[in-house]
């Protein structure tokens, strides 16, 4: 493997492990924000714009000449709500009940290396933005850019992300055609009937049985695999009945799940199937019924042109790749980009020992970051050439 120097390494690190400990929560991302602007004004970008879609940050790199291609890469600002185990980590979470157990801390390093590489090798033609993007883990960030006017100004022609991934060899690099990450959403269901004293049941409505009801409805939908194109899940995650009072008949429940598919149009029909049923079984038991949706995230699909150059950009430094041959499980709003842009979600292997993402003792390994910073520096060259 070989890569450009990176001659601030240092610095960048203690900026990942800073971020490490001061982790916050999507939407909340201000002081996260503000350290990043303070970082990324020692490589003199062009322009830096600040609250893009919230608390993001776009730092726009011009190259010598400013016609050609306009190219973009993403980072995450936000951290979960996982309460961190590493008691030994130098650099351990100080917020409690917050981490960042998923590894954004590293890839706004990684970000931010790319942002001292441009500013030592200045690209020849085009721009080049490095966001800085909130609340990726409820699905609202990369919504909430895309609806930014001074976003949308930018309009790039092609957009960029990777994501490290636990059990695979470090520095390989994992690609995919077409979907990459699954659609996914969160329902809530709420039944409302009418709390008596438990004394007294028939003068209440209790909406137990109609939540049991659905719970064996959901399941029957997903076992039903020939009416989706390909995997579908419906995950039950929270059931709650009343409150803890032996002597109420409860007069509500709550019911959430996880809705999620590798094709945008399976989750679509799973919500409808969904809702259809939680309504029929409020409906016979007499019983109101409320449905919202949240934390919606469509697949990520990647366009083939963007794969490809990523390919060679690992080629040309000589970086294991492969391709996926399934789409990953998990959800990434970065599919709102690729929807409306040419790009591509790729993954860097984090180690075959490090924890998985989002388990609590979960840390992102540095040694990945000049990895990616210049797998992404490569992919600015290439798209150079072709243009």
């Amino acid at each position: 493997m070989h890569q450009p120097t990176i001659p601030d390494l240092s610095d960048l690190l203690v900026l990942r492990q800073t971020l490490h400990t001061y982790p916050e929560l999507s939407g909340m991302e201000v002081k996260t924000a503000l350290q990043i602007v303070n970082f990324i004004k020692r490589y003199q970008p062009d322009e830096i714009h600040t609250q893009v879609g919230g608390t993001g940050v776009a730092a726009i790199f011009y190259g010598k000449k400013i016609d050609g291609p306009t190219i973009l890469f993403r980072a995450e600002l936000d951290a979960l709500p996982i309460e961190e185990t590493n008691e030994n980590l130098p650099h351990k979470s100080v917020m409690p009940g917050i981490g960042h157990k998923c590894g954004h801390d590293g890839h706004m390093a990684i970000l931010a290396a790319l942002g001292s590489l441009l500013h030592q090798d200045k690209h020849e033609r085009g721009k080049v933005i490095l966001l800085f993007q909130p609340a990726e883990e409820t699905g609202a960030g990369a919504r909430n850019v895309l609806q930014d006017e001074r976003f949308q100004q930018l309009n790039p022609d092609y957009v960029f992300a990777l994501h490290n991934l636990p059990g695979v060899a470090l520095h390989k690099v994992i690609v995919r055609n077409e979907v990459f990450a699954a659609a996914s959403t969160g329902m809530i269901i709420e039944l409302q009937g009418k709390p008596s004293h438990a004394a007294e049941p028939e003068n209440g409505l209790n909406p137990g049985q109609a939540m049991a009801e659905v719970m064996l409805a959901f399941e029957q939908i997903t076992r039903q695999k020939e009416q989706f194109q390909d995997l579908t899940l419906l995950t039950i995650i929270h059931a709650r009945l009343g409150e803890v009072a032996f002597g109420t008949n409860p007069g509500f429940a709550t019911l959430m799940a996880t809705l999620r598919s590798y094709q945008n149009s399976d989750l679509e029909k799973l919500r409808q199937l969904a809702t259809r049923f939680a309504k029929e079984k409020a409906e016979k038991f007499g019983l109101q019924c409320t449905i919202k949706f949240v934390e919606e995230f469509p697949a990520t699909v990647n366009h083939a042109e963007a794969v490809q150059v990523v390919t060679q950009a690992a080629d040309k430094l000589s970086l294991e790749w492969q391709e996926a041959l399934k789409p990953f499980r998990w959800s990434e709003d970065f599919g709102h980009f690729t929807a409306t842009y040419k790009g591509a979600l790729f993954g860097i292997g984090s180690g075959l020992e490090q924890p998985q993402l989002h388990h609590s003792d979960y840390d992102f390994p540095d040694d990945i970051i000049p990895t990616g910073a210049s797998l992404f520096h490569e992919i600015i060259h290439i798209i150079l050439n072709k243009h």
